[in-house]
């Protein structure tokens, strides 16, 4: 098992040299919107997972989620091929490609919050015209005529 340092250090490098070659090398029409977002790999080195995004043409647009993947299959040898000229260590790494749910993730929290603090808004709301069930004071205790 190598130095968690090194894996971490060469997983930077391969997410570095993997995204350089799909915006610069591979010429694939369908890797235009991909964007490299992370890269872990194993403790011996051997194998290696890229994560990436996928946005649409437009802000409106519905990425192409299959599309992007099959260019990234269809590029992965070229892709590895270039991490091990880019690495230098002495095993090139497999390349596995995942499509990183963060910006889904994110997007249901934020939609989640909006829900949180429309529900706090309507309890304060309900709480400004609110009066007590009973007495202002119900503790307080009527000693009458001591």
């Amino acid at each position: 098992m190598a130095d968690p340092a090194r894996a971490r250090r060469l997983a930077k490098r391969i997410s570095e040299i993997v995204a350089t070659a799909i915006d610069h090398e591979v010429k694939d029409p369908r890797l235009r919107f991909v964007t490299v977002t992370d890269a872990k790999v194993t403790g011996d080195l051997r194998d290696a997972t890229v994560y990436y995004t996928v946005m649409g043409e437009t802000v409106d647009a519905e990425p192409d989620y299959a599309a992007a993947a099959a260019g990234l299959e269809k590029a992965r040898g070229v892709l590895r091929s270039k991490v091990g000229a880019g690495t230098g260590v002495k095993f090139t790494p497999t390349l596995a490609f995942v499509l990183d749910k963060v910006p889904e993730v994110a997007r249901d929290m934020e939609e989640l919050l909006a829900r949180a603090r429309a529900a706090d808004e309507a309890v304060a709301a309900a709480r400004a015209n609110a009066t007590p069930a009973g007495d202002a004071d119900p503790y307080k205790i009527d000693r009458g005529d001591e």
